[in-house]
């Protein structure tokens, strides 16, 4: 770690604490996460869950990459790409509302890194906007400290996620699937929008009141499984019959309210994947360009076990959001297009005939 310096202390969390850093020899900032469990070996920092997650998912440019591990003195060091923010700063900070363009482009950003993560068979477990990392117009996933697997056989824990972003069936003792991601995308897009939580409970209780206030109670037609869920812990959900959705997010367009209902499904399987996410109506305005092939499609680690203590993770190359013109302009840029190519088939017409003519 000689080779970093030190330069603020930007976070601390019950795993650790994450500095600002600066590379001496290049330059460049850095974001070093110092865990507070440290490793006595590289095979016992190679098996953290939390590592084998994020050696598999560092090939997508919306999920934070990971640049060097370093095992010194059985403490563990995470050197990460720096990002100027977090969402959380960043709305806090805000004085205006994000435009419609930008809650789109971010949202776009963040279902692509999750199509990305549960493609590669994990699930994060613990969205929220203090672990999703923004520079400029540019948002990454991160801190996946709680992330696992998908298909596995052991239990998951129930009350993992920061409450104010946990599905429904994460409050009941049932093996919940990557759609826990997906509810946790429905109520940051509504945060992004209103720049306020959406489910502001102060505990499980109050949590659940306020869901079915917002979206109705669940019923036999939208969620029987969670009734019986229910049933067998003897709960009983708050009675509210209508969606109230709309009126939680006033400024939402029309859009922005469907996609978000169906991510805030009580029923996990009525929820859509990342990838049908990225299909809704919402996006027609985006489109994903990607790379022609990678460099490499899965981190390396350098060195031998008896030997490394700081495993380099080298990486391929990103996938690459871009954003189509739309309206006025893009029917302007479709409508001269057309023009040059019908210019283009009369030149051509013109030359040909010259030419028979001269032959002739």
């Amino acid at each position: 770690m000689e080779k970093y310096t030190l330069i603020k202390e930007i976070g601390d969390g019950a795993y650790g604490k994450v500095w600002r850093a600066v590379n001496k020899q290049s330059g460049e900032a850095v974001a070093i996460k110092v865990l507070k469990d440290g490793c006595t070996s590289l095979e016992e920092c190679l098996n953290l869950r939390e590592v084998k997650c994020l050696r598999k998912l560092n090939n997508h440019s919306n999920i934070v990459k990971l640049k060097e591990l370093v095992n010194q003195n059985n403490v563990l060091y995470f050197v990460f790409e720096y990002m100027d923010c977090d969402l959380h700063q960043l709305m806090h900070d805000r004085k205006h509302f994000f435009s419609e363009a930008e809650v789109r482009n971010f949202c776009f950003q963040l279902f692509q890194g999750l199509n990305y993560m549960h493609q590669q068979g994990y699930l994060h477990r613990d969205l929220k906007p203090d672990n999703l990392l923004v520079s400029k117009e540019i948002i990454k996933i991160a801190d996946f400290g709680l992330a696992r697997e998908i298909e596995t056989s052991s239990p998951y824990t129930e009350d993992i996620t920061t409450l104010s972003y946990r599905a429904p069936e994460m409050f009941f003792p049932c093996q919940y699937s990557s759609k826990v991601d997906m509810w946790a995308m429905g109520v940051i897009m509504a945060e992004m929008i209103t720049l306020r939580l959406l489910f502001p409970g102060n505990g499980e209780a109050d949590q659940i009141y306020d869901i079915c206030n917002a979206i109705g109670s669940p019923t036999m037609d939208t969620w029987p499984e969670g009734l019986a869920l229910a049933n067998s812990i003897n709960f009983k959900f708050p009675n509210f019959s209508s969606d109230n959705l709309s009126a939680l997010i006033p400024s939402a367009n029309d859009d922005e309210i469907n996609l978000i209902s169906s991510l805030l499904s009580w029923d996990p399987s009525k929820r859509p994947t990342a990838a049908e996410a990225l299909q809704h109506p919402y996006f027609l305005s985006c489109f994903h360009v990607p790379p022609p092939f990678l460099s490499g499609s899965a981190p390396r680690v350098a060195g031998t076990a008896e030997n490394l203590t700081s495993v380099t993770i080298a990486c391929g190359r990103q996938s690459v959001v871009w954003w189509k013109p739309s309206g006025f302009l893009y029917s302007k840029l479709i409508h001269y297009l057309e023009l040059i190519f019908i210019v283009s088939l009369l030149l051509l017409a013109v030359f040909s005939a010259c030419g028979f003519l001269f032959v002739s």
